[in-house]
């Protein structure tokens, strides 16, 4: 089952969804060509439009490659010129003289190629640091559905891996630029020199033309399925370090050896399969050129015998043909490159392309003050294509009033928790807080009026001070003391040597589950939030520790609605109301002393749950 798929979603059964291996959603772009071909497109033009910040820098990167081009042309005629001026002759003076202009010339070529290359990564670096911002706070944007699908391997790839792809191809567009421009003067000045010998020694550039297309319309594919496995093995690494404590507990380590070993294999087969393209055209950019120069050789030979061409225009000439081996030699990575980074910036794009489900609708007003009433009226909802999860549910939890929400695995618990804070819209229906339809009021009101505890707490890796102020960075020493002392770590956390500033390792796994637990409490009780969601926020804790935070949350509690999903009794018994959910429907309403007494079907699911309580303590009696 998928790690990041809530609950009640895996239990409505979609088989392609929750069994197995998390399943990664095949890419658009490798299915349908036509998608395909709109993907490059969205690829390209978001380049474009990173390239916007960067306006001064590429105009002074194209008058760098102007002025190189133009220095590097330069260089050529002078040591023509000098040729047949000083060196044939042989006229000392003048030859120091075409000496120093050719050394002053070569100056300023070398002053323009630091400056149209710095130019370059200025404009690259900036798009990449650009598209990385937009991209994660895209992400950010981006609703809880999208994320119970995503996995985090793979967005981390399009983040780093792809992003990277996208920079080395827009330093090149500078460079490449710069070349291009180099060979339409070279190619003048060649006819300008000696017509004849230009036709000859460019003969063999449109067969370079046509093995170029056919490189770059086969090299597109396979490099698209090259990011596609270096971000399969980008997600294997991901789990399997993520999961580690997982994967050793189960000694799936060989396992796991294997998925990294049948991921890596498709890596190489893919690059592989790159190699072997490139392998076959990069030898064809090094042969015709080779052919121009033997023509050049033997038809400008010939022509300095009849004397139809100076030494001096020979010798320019070679310099000239010389000049155009390396931007051919360069189209090849160039091609290359711009296919994976075409790929790289389509797979990008494709997050950014990707429109948010969740945000505020036209004309939100603030969510109005309130006790922190909250009503579901005809609720309907479903994960996906799935069965519903609620049907038509009716609930009302007055301000100030503790509820507590239990039910077998399925039953829709924590449906009802994410609905309250709009992590997902219904179906049908209804979610009010203090009489303002959640889909209508200000996400960011909602957000801040609800604060939820999840079972699976997440520490960053930071100080403990910082995990506890994550949505008050400004929040005093004493406020954050009084958040920690509420949730029943304030003692626990004074018995490390630096206290509140001791550093957690990655997801706080230094701290027991209660611990994170109880941070993570201290944390949403910081934000005060008028509506507190406790969503099996106990679970972790050691039962002969739960005491401690139970007389906590009675004051926590107190004035504050509060939303328990829960299985323990003594967590459920801080409950003024205790609600009964089956198959998404409430079927009893009670205290928790009058359901035992009259709910078999409550009976049942403590039974039940106390079973599983059992197992996860190792066994003995309940």
């Amino acid at each position: 089952m998928t790690a990041t798929e809530p609950r009640d979603a895996r239990a409505a059964g979609d088989a392609a969804e929750v069994s197995g291996r998390p399943r990664r959603d095949p890419t658009p772009s490798v299915l349908d060509p036509a998608i395909a071909a709109g993907h490059r497109r969205d690829g390209w033009r978001m380049m474009r439009s990173s390239l916007r910040p960067s306006t001064r820098w590429i105009v002074y990167g194209v008058a760098g490659s102007i002025s190189w081009a133009v220095g590097k042309i330069g260089l050529g005629l002078l040591a023509g010129t000098a040729v047949d001026s000083a060196v044939e002759p042989y006229d000392g003076p003048e030859l120091v003289l075409w000496g120093i202009a050719i050394v002053v010339t070569g100056i300023f070529v070398a002053l323009m190629t630091g400056l149209r290359r710095y130019a370059a990564f200025a404009i690259s670096l900036r798009s990449e640091a650009d598209l990385r911002r937009r991209m994660y706070a895209h992400l950010q944007l981006l609703h809880f559905a999208y994320h119970d699908r995503a996995q985090t391997g793979e967005l981390m790839s399009r983040g780093s891996v792809d992003l990277k792809q996208v920079q080395t191809l827009l330093v090149f567009i500078p460079v490449t630029g710069a070349n291009v421009l180099m060979v339409a003067m070279t190619t003048s000045v060649l006819f300008y020199i000696n017509a004849e010998l230009a036709l000859w020694s460019l003969t063999p550039l449109p067969f370079l033309a046509i093995g170029s297309a056919v490189f770059s319309q086969k090299l597109h594919p396979i490099a698209t399925a090259v990011q596609e496995e270096m971000a399969d093995v980008a997600s294997v690494s991901e789990e399997s370090i993520a999961g580690i404590r997982v994967v050793k507990g189960s000694g799936a380590e060989p396992m796991q050896r294997e998925r990294m070993t049948a991921a890596t294999s498709r890596l190489y087969e893919e690059s592989m399969n790159m190699a072997r393209l490139r392998a076959l055209f990069v030898p064809l950019l090094e042969l015709l050129p080779t052919l121009g120069l033997v023509a050049v050789l033997y038809v400008g030979g010939r022509q300095i015998v009849e004397g139809d061409l100076t030494l001096g225009e020979f010798i320019s000439f070679n310099v000239f043909i010389i000049y155009l081996i390396f931007p051919l030699r360069l189209l090849g990575l160039v091609i290359a490159q711009a296919s994976r980074g075409a790929a790289s910036a389509a797979r990008v794009a494709e997050i950014l392309a990707t429109d948010p489900e969740i945000l505020d609708r036209p004309g939100a007003t603030p969510l109005p003050e309130g006790p922190g009433e909250i009503r579901f009226e005809g609720v309907t909802f479903r994960y996906g294509t799935n069965e519903p999860v609620l049907r038509d549910l009716d609930l009302h939890i007055r301000g100030g009033e503790a509820v507590a929400l239990v039910g077998s695995t399925g039953s829709g618990k924590s449906t009802v928790a994410r609905l309250v804070p709009r992590f997902y819209d219904i179906e049908a229906g209804s979610v009010r807080i203090d009489g303002a339809d959640v889909a209508d009021a200000s996400l960011a009101d909602v957000r801040k009026a609800v604060g939820t505890v999840f079972e699976d707490t997440f520490l960053f890796s930071d100080t403990i001070r910082a995990n506890i102020a994550f949505a008050v960075p400004d929040a005093s020493a004493e406020a954050i003391e009084r958040a920690a002392r509420l949730a029943g770590a304030h003692d626990f956390i004074t018995e490390f040597p630096e206290g509140y500033d001791t550093p957690l390792g990655e997801s706080g796994f230094s701290l027991s589950g209660g611990q994170r637990q109880r941070l993570a409490l201290a944390r949403t009780i910081l934000t005060d939030p008028r509506v507190l969601i406790l969503d099996d926020a106990t679970s972790s804790v050691d039962p002969t520790k739960e005491h401690e935070i139970r007389a906590a949350l009675r004051t926590v509690m107190e004035g504050r609605t509060t939303l328990i999903i829960a299985h323990r009794r003594a967590t459920i018994a801080l409950a003024d109301r205790v609600l009964l959910l089956d198959h998404g429907r409430i079927v009893a309403s009670g205290t928790h002393d009058h359901l035992l007494a009259t709910s078999v079907s409550y009976r049942e699911v403590l039974a039940e749950a106390e079973d599983d309580q059992t197992v996860d303590d190792g066994g003995g009696t309940p």
